[in-house]
């Protein structure tokens, strides 16, 4: 495993992205004891942070700890020890290959915040990153968490990482904080297990008027399906079934500010898909999502019919009678077909291997 920096007191710390997550995050780390440093997008959002020590945009009422530095991005991250990517997953490629290009030091450890695929395939973030950077300098947060709340009451995170020492040493930082932080070593897990609660959300927000038995129906099957995915991806139940997945698809269900659950419920309205951010006045990360997940599913021959239909449904492509009609209807498949689920790529083709070296052993024994 690579030496790295691990985010002990007194260590440089780094949250790109002041949105209300971003920002959240950014407080709790300064009160963990790390010395830390939060990104805004642009000079003028940087320069209102700093003039009033609160993010009146994103998370007002939440006054910024003074010993929380606070620039932009292009100061770059020659400094960092730690760096928390607080970015939407759209766009989320690009700040990923810049990271060498702002200056990221070899031991500086990476963790994303985002719950979400990367466009255009729908990877996990923690996939581009260790491309880039090797497993053992990657992490992810996952785990219901309100920003607000989280800054106020508390929360239940996950820290996950291949590399269970840095696993711990976050969760320690966040510890100090206040806040409750189960450690994982299942990092794609976690991943998908808050990918799949933002869709189900969505999901459910978008079939609430229709009851609540459907909006029930319509987030169990999106997770459901999304489950089977990150199995066959190596992911660990436990991941989806805690506090990453249904814990925190809980906390979205119930929070009436949830982002996901509203744009479901605009959805459900009629109104227009490109209309809903404003609508809402931030990013809407389950609306970028739900068409990357459809597209990883049936790429990985994962029956998903409710997600791509809610998909559909994002796109304008299915009207919303007939999308609540899929979500009452669908049965998901029996255990024995999940069991056995699709051949793995180049099946087909060991079996004819096999087929040509046995007839040509045969041939062989022929005198």
């Amino acid at each position: 495993m690579p030496s790295i920096y691990l985010p002990t007191p007194g260590r440089r710390a780094i949250v790109v992205g002041a949105g209300s997550f971003g920002t959240a995050v950014a407080v709790l780390l300064a009160r963990g004891g790390l010395r830390t440093t939060l990104q805004a997008r642009t000079p003028e959002q940087a320069r209102s942070l700093s003039e009033h020590r609160e993010n009146r945009v994103y998370l007002p009422g939440v006054e910024l700890p003074r010993e929380l530095r606070i620039e932009d991005v292009r100061s770059g991250l020659q400094r960092a020890e730690f760096v928390f990517l607080g970015v939407p997953s759209r766009g989320l490629d690009e700040v990923i290959a810049g990271l060498r290009e702002a200056g990221l030091p070899s031991k500086a450890a990476v963790v994303s915040l985002a719950k979400g695929l990367v466009p255009p395939d729908g990877r996990a973030p923690s996939e581009l990153l260790r491309g880039l950077l090797g497993e053992g300098r990657v992490a992810v947060i996952g785990g219901p968490a309100h920003a607000r709340e989280m800054v106020h009451e508390g929360a239940g995170l996950v820290a996950a990482s291949s590399n269970e020492q840095l696993a711990a040493a976050i969760a320690q930082v966040f510890i100090r904080a206040g806040v409750v932080c189960e450690e994982s070593n299942d990092p794609v897990g976690v991943e998908l297990a808050g990918a799949a609660k933002n869709a189900a959300a969505l999901a459910a927000g978008a079939t609430e008027a229709q009851g609540l038995n459907a909006a029930g129906a319509a987030a169990g099957h999106i997770f459901a399906e999304v489950w089977r995915y990150a199995e066959a991806r190596g992911a660990q139940p436990a991941s989806l079934i805690g506090l990453a997945g249904t814990g925190d698809l809980v906390a979205t269900a119930l929070a009436p500010q949830s982002r996901n659950r509203r744009a479901g419920e605009l959805l459900g309205e009629g109104v227009a898909t490109e209309e809903i951010p404003g609508r809402i006045g931030q990013a809407v990360e389950a609306l970028d999502l739900v068409p990357l997940l459809a597209r990883a599913l049936q790429d990985a021959g994962i029956d998903a019919p409710v997600t791509s239909g809610l998909s559909r449904l994002i796109a304008g492509d299915l009207p919303l009678d007939d999308w609540i009609a899929l979500v009452r209807t669908t049965v998901p498949p029996s255990p024995a077909r999940r069991r056995l689920g699709r051949p793995q790529r180049g099946f087909w083709k060991r079996q004819v291997d096999r087929w040509r070296d046995w007839r040509g052993r045969d041939a062989a024994l022929v005198p």
